[in-house]
């Protein structure tokens, strides 16, 4: 597990996850609950993006930013809940050290990057509700190869000091992480160094990108909800407001899941350590497994894809 470096001191080479130090007898009950929600995640997830590639209705820019919403959430689902099962079922606690930084950067970079998408959405809905005969020379293909762009680089250099840091300090004594992923302070406080600028790296991270695409979302709403109220029609209007559902309902769960995450880690003593690790854990499965549900069924056009696609005969 470590490394001699000198007659001094030990370098650490890997790290021994223990998911929930209290309960680790009866932890493995927990994969009965979270398999069959990264089956459905995992599933549901393919199964749209095999309808927006293969249904010619589907390709039009809203559909692939939902795409890039996809991929993001299978990313996140394989980089984290496969090794929680292995822990869980076959006591696979160790993980090497260049293993732990690499997914605490997909992480810390593409959990950001679906709270940019889910901005770039709002934006698309803000667009088609305020100003909807714009609606097909500003949300073009061109929009979403930039968007794409946008939600890429922006989140990966803001997140990368994050592990970078944490991958610099000195860690000579401790290589036991009490949580179920490599979160960045649950590694970064087995260090033998001070850790401070990290905290402080994660904390402006987290609440610069994170805080600003939930602002901008909640102000994108703001004129949108204005808009509504000005149509003269009823119809229109429940028309209007059923656009923004699934947007909404996916909203609600990515960022109150999220919000309730970092106040009972905050808590801290107040709280069992295994709450703020479960919500953590289930902040990376439950909205990659709903996502692609609430736009199946509440949107007509991706249910026809798909229900095309599980009809195909070759």
């Amino acid at each position: 597990m470590v490394l001699s470096l000198n007659d001094t001191g030990t370098q650490v080479t890997e790290f021994l996850m223990i998911c929930f130090p209290g309960m680790q007898d009866t932890q493995h009950w927990l994969s009965a609950v979270l398999a069959p929600l990264l089956v459905l995640a995992l599933g549901a997830n393919f199964v749209l993006l095999l309808a927006i590639w293969q249904e010619a209705s589907l390709h039009e820019p809203m559909y692939y930013v939902l795409a890039i919403l996809s991929a993001l959430d299978l990313i996140l689902c394989l980089t984290i809940i496969p090794k929680v099962l292995l822990i869980f079922w076959l006591n696979m606690n160790p993980i090497s050290f260049v293993g732990c930084f690499l997914r605490m950067f997909i992480m810390n970079a593409f959990l950001p990057m679906e709270s940019s998408t889910f901005l770039v959405m709002a934006y698309d809905r803000y667009v088609a509700i305020c100003h909807p005969l714009r609606y097909p020379s500003i949300i073009t293909e061109q929009f979403v190869i930039n968007a794409a762009i946008f939600i890429v680089f922006r989140n990966l250099l803001a997140t990368l000091p994050t592990p970078v840091l944490a991958a610099r300090l000195n860690y000579c004594a401790s290589n036991v992480v009490e949580n179920c992923i490599c979160a960045s302070i649950s590694v970064a406080k087995l260090s033998c160094g001070d850790i401070h600028l990290n905290k402080l790296c994660q904390f402006v991270s987290v609440w610069c990108l994170l805080g600003s695409d939930l602002v901008l979302i909640l102000l994108s709403y703001c004129f949108i909800l204005r808009a509504v109220m000005h149509l003269q029609s009823g119809g229109a209007t429940t028309k209007a407001l059923s656009t923004c559902g699934s947007h909404l309902i996916l909203i609600l769960f990515f960022y109150t899941l999220l919000l309730v995450f970092i106040f009972t880690n905050k808590a801290g003593k107040k709280v069992p350590p295994e709450v703020p690790i479960l919500l953590n854990v289930l902040h990376h499965l439950i909205p990659p497994a709903l996502n692609p549900i609430v736009y199946g069924v509440r949107t007509q056009e991706i249910k026809q894809g798909i229900i095309k696609l599980l009809r195909y005969q070759p």
